[in-house]
Order: C-alpha cells, then structure tokens, then sequence
C-alpha cells in the first residue's frame, strides 16, 4: 500500500458524511424547548457535534426533535412534519412527556410522540439537562453511522413504516 492510498467501504464514507452535517428541526412546545435553546447556546455548543444548523422547513432537515408535551389534536401535525422530511429521517424524543406522556396522564396528552412517528432515540428527564440532550444527538449520530444504506429498502423498516400507517 502506497502513500495516499486507505480502504473502506462506501457505507462507511456516507455514514461519516450523514453523521457530521445533522440539520435539525426543533419541535418543542414547552420546558424541553427552552433546555434546547440552551443546549444550542456558546456554553453547550451543539454546532461542535456537526448539528450546527438548525432548520424549521421540514423539506431541508433531516433530524426531528420532539420537545415537550404532544396534546392529541397535535399528533397529526407531528405525523406531517415527519412525511414532509427528505429521507433518511430520524427522530428524537426529548424529555418525558415527548417519550411517555410525563406527569400529564390525561385524556387529552399523546402518551408518546411513538404513537404517531417511529422514534429512533429518547432523551429521558423532566426537562432533561443540555448534557442528556447532546448524549442524544451523539447516540442518533451513532446510529446514523453504523446504519447500512440499505437498511431502509429492508422488510424490518418496511414494516416499521406500515406499522405506522407511512408510505
């Protein structure tokens, strides 16, 4: 092997591509919201982690952020802003009442954005600290690696889709 020759694979490359250029879209509606505003904030930092920008057309993100409590008359809109986005998409539940319902057990809460969109990553705690919501964004960057390109043509996502009423 000579200089300036190495060897990997092709799903390798673009995962290391896809990984480090997240664009997230933040879909917060209470508490949770304001621990992202910091987690993006010069303290925290998420732009060193490759989510530097942050979208709010669905048409040019990649990464859904649930934040915060989902009222049932929302879980329609959530379920649109997911089909709006370009594949590969993945989702992030953050905090406890995106990821169960919370402390809000009523009948007019989503108990859990995975009733409506697949969840790929959930970021537990009411509201979580900006250091769970990075531990996330590294997780989903994990995820978004080691992920196969063919792994969404495959019969597990397909039904997964189904399952979710997607096509």
């Amino acid at each position: 092997m000579g200089d300036g020759f190495f060897a990997t694979s092709f799903d390798k490359v673009v995962g290391l591509a896809r990984k480090n250029s997240i664009w997230p879209l933040p879909f917060a509606t209470s508490c949770c919201g304001i621990e992202f505003m910091a987690t993006m904030g010069s303290h925290y930092d998420l732009g060193r982690f490759g989510a530097e920008r942050v979208g709010f057309s669905p048409r040019q993100c990649d990464l859904l952020m649930v934040m915060g409590t989902i009222a049932k008359k929302m879980g329609p809109v959530v379920k649109q802003v997911y089909l709006q986005m370009a594949e590969p998409r993945w989702v992030i539940a953050v905090g406890a009442c995106a990821s169960s319902g919370g402390i809000f057990d009523t009948y007019s809460v989503l108990q859990g954005i995975d009733q409506v969109v697949p969840v790929d990553v959930y970021v537990p705690g009411c509201p979580p600290r900006p250091e769970a919501i990075i531990d996330g964004v590294l997780k989903i960057q994990e995820l978004i690696h080691n992920e196969s390109l063919r792994r969404r043509n495959g019969d597990q996502y397909k039904g997964l889709m189904e399952f979710y009423d997607i096509q």
